[in-house]
């Protein structure tokens, strides 16, 4: 297979083609990456922010990277709701950070999440909804979980643009669509 096929989507009225990429040997998943695609996080944004609405959070909580411009955009939308994001790497301003560990899907590698202690009264006692880009394995969603219950924040609800893999694994996520992934049965 070649490095240069691509899924073609449609979400929120914008489509795009999204690249596949081999995450494991006979494994790969559509990278969707919203940072700069600013049409596309509008869209979305736009049809996830009643939906998250609903659930009447206070905070929107996500990680690093990718998924920063969708819980800004959503932050506009929800009336300038605060969000936080859980950061990847810790540094020393982050005082008394909580932290829990995951692992990534495209990286393979274990990853450690960081709450700044600046942002831990933030979330503490107040409803909160996860957000991501994608869903898939559920590691980072787990690990964004693990950090707020110990935070004391209650999670209200999880949010994404797509989920990926075991759509059944999924059915209690706020998403616009589901992504499969390409097992190659010779692997």
């Amino acid at each position: 297979m070649k490095n240069s096929e691509t899924y073609a989507v449609e979400v929120a009225g914008v489509k795009r083609e999204l690249r596949l990429f081999e995450i494991k040997p006979g494994v790969r998943i559509a990278i969707l990456n919203i940072l700069g695609d600013t049409e596309l996080v509008n869209a979305v944004t736009r049809e996830l922010a009643p939906k998250i609405s609903a659930q009447q959070p206070q905070v929107l909580v996500t990680a690093e990277t990718k998924s920063i411009p969708l819980a800004h955009a959503l932050s506009e939308q929800l009336n300038n709701m605060p969000y936080v994001v859980l950061r990847k790497t810790y540094k020393p301003y982050m005082g008394d950070a909580l932290q829990s560990e995951t692992l990534s899907i495209t990286t393979g590698a274990e990853q450690t999440l960081y709450l700044d202690e600046k942002d831990r009264g933030l979330v503490s006692g107040k409803k909160v909804v996860i957000i991501d880009d994608v869903i898939s394995t559920g590691s980072t969603l787990q690990g964004m979980r693990l950090i707020m219950n110990k935070a004391g924040a209650q999670i209200v609800g999880e949010a994404a643009i797509f989920t990926e893999g075991d759509r059944a694994s999924w059915s209690n996520i706020i998403a616009l669509g589901h992504l499969p992934v390409w097992v190659d049965s010779n692997s």
